[in-house]
């Protein structure tokens, strides 16, 4: 019974995850490029979005969240607590803000983009899946690399 009532909290709040994207507009890969153009039509209402959320987010958080020691569905809970800022991190987070900024998109807004029938959100998925697979043979080469 458990499971079950996991994945409809997890249907539940994939749904509503997608549907406040599509209301915000941040699924609208011109809305988040112009939100991104500073120096040109810049669009500032995504900030507005993202001002609502954390102001909706931050006393959940403060008052109910943060004193659970584990989810509600959950018998445990494990946190990776480690704080290491490394170059694959880095590196994966430059290549993941410059294909945001030149598609406008993100994987949760790739997800929901493909329930329209936009060629865009198919082929970002595609890059998207063979650029996670290639991080295994990326990983290779760089320790490679290093043991030089």
């Amino acid at each position: 019974m458990n499971n079950v009532l996991q994945l409809v909290v997890a249907l539940m709040s994939g749904l509503i995850f997608g549907t406040g994207l599509i209301v915000s507009q941040m699924a609208n890969p011109d809305k988040v490029i112009n939100f991104l153009d500073i120096t040109g039509f810049w669009d500032p209402s995504l900030a507005f979005v993202m001002m609502a959320a954390l102001g909706l987010f931050i006393p959940v958080y403060y008052f109910f969240i943060k004193k659970r020691i584990k989810p509600v569905l959950a018998k445990t809970f494990s946190a990776n607590n480690t704080c290491i800022i490394d170059s694959p991190l880095i590196t994966g987070a430059i290549l993941f803000g410059i294909g945001w900024g030149l598609a406008g998109i993100c994987p949760g807004p790739a997800i929901v983009n493909l329930t329209g029938d936009s060629l865009k959100a198919i082929a970002f998925i595609l890059a998207m899946f063979i650029g996670m697979a290639s991080t295994k043979y990326a990983n290779i080469l760089v320790s490679r690399f290093k043991s030089q």
